[in-house]
């Protein structure tokens, strides 16, 4: 995501300082990914490093494109701009740690129009896009032998998708997204193990590919600063409001039903919460508490309301075509859940 902000002028060198600044966070969440993806194989002990890297080297990939993507649209439309912040997070007890925050890039300048606009908002998660279905393609090519699950899980039973040590109710699950389905088909070898979503998270570059496809999805949500909310407003103008308006209500319905049935129970009414979710079916893998947070976040941080561009100019053919495309990717990339215990 990027932060707009005052008047466009010719972008100035960058200073030893400030690129060092960059660099050093870069290597922080170098290093803190390369401790996630050790954590993901079930890996603690750090003489191993070199098994984290394929992790740290595709999630910096995905991250470096989004976040290049907005940079080099800003410098096309000559709109001042830093380099990506890189944002590390270090491992936390009972915390599930994907090594990083992500990044942001500040524009310091006004963007002048709708069209550089769309450009710089659309840049970062179409490169992001391409770099997660780089990844996922390669991770689904390259799906190791069913060895590689009897390492971190030696008691684990192909026949049923569990470990025997697991408890019922309580494994870690991704949401399956369209396009994740789409490309597990496409791109796994025939006769391949092709781990359940509950697995999915020990393969370094099926969970970074994934991981990218849901960064790319929240970025598309159609609020305020957020890339969706550059794009919408593009396109649509102050109608953009209205739009984010529905997708706040829909996040914090889907959010608040999330968290009815704990309510419920709590309440003293857990028969009729248990009747409630059956009545859905798998009902955590399609809402999600986490969409009240996202809610909140729009309304209170993000802001769902887009800042005013006074320059009117339309928007190209191409433009729209590529805006309405990525609504499109939005689906594609987007989970109803995105992480639960199932």
């Amino acid at each position: 995501m990027n932060d707009p902000q005052l008047t466009s002028v010719r972008p100035p060198e960058l200073q030893p300082m400030q690129i060092a600044r960059h660099v050093a966070l870069f290597l922080i969440t170098f290093v803190t990914t390369t401790i996630a993806g050790m954590l993901w194989q079930n890996e603690i002990d750090l003489a191993n490093f070199t098994i984290g890297l394929p992790y740290a080297f595709s999630a910096l990939f995905i991250l470096s494109c989004h976040e290049f993507g907005h940079y080099f649209a800003a410098r096309y439309h000559r709109v001042r701009v830093t380099l990506p912040y890189y944002i590390p997070l270090p491992p936390l007890p009972q915390f599930i740690n994907f090594g990083t925050m992500g990044a942001v890039i500040r524009t310091k300048a006004q963007i002048p129009d709708r069209r550089a606009l769309f450009d710089i908002g659309i840049a970062g998660p179409v490169a992001g896009f391409v770099a997660s279905v780089l990844v996922l393609a390669y991770g689904f090519m390259t799906l190791p032998g069913q060895d590689f699950l009897l390492g971190i899980h030696p008691d684990y039973d192909f026949t049923l998708h569990a470990s025997a040590t697991a408890e019922p109710g309580f494994a870690l699950t991704f949401g399956k997204t369209l396009l994740y389905s789409i490309m597990e088909q496409l791109f796994s070898r025939p006769g391949a193990y092709v781990p359940p979503m509950t697995e999915m998270y020990h393969y370094p570059f099926l969970i970074t590919g994934w991981f990218g496809l849901l960064v790319t999805a929240l970025n598309l949500l159609p609020a305020g600063q957020l890339d969706g909310g550059h794009i919408t407003y593009a396109m649509f103008g102050h109608r953009q409001h209205t739009v984010g308006l529905i997708t706040v209500a829909v996040l914090g319905t889907a959010g608040a039903l999330g968290i009815l049935p704990a309510l419920m129970e709590l309440a003293g009414f857990g028969d009729a919460a248990l009747a409630f979710m059956e009545a859905f079916g798998d009902y955590q893998a399609w809402f999600w508490p986490g969409w009240l947070f996202w809610a909140l976040l729009i309304v209170f941080v993000v802001k769902v309301k887009h800042h005013e561009i006074y320059d009117t100019k339309a928007l190209t053919p191409g433009r729209r075509v590529l805006g309405w495309s990525s609504y499109a990717v939005f689906l594609l990339c987007a989970s109803p859940a995105p992480i639960y215990l199932g």
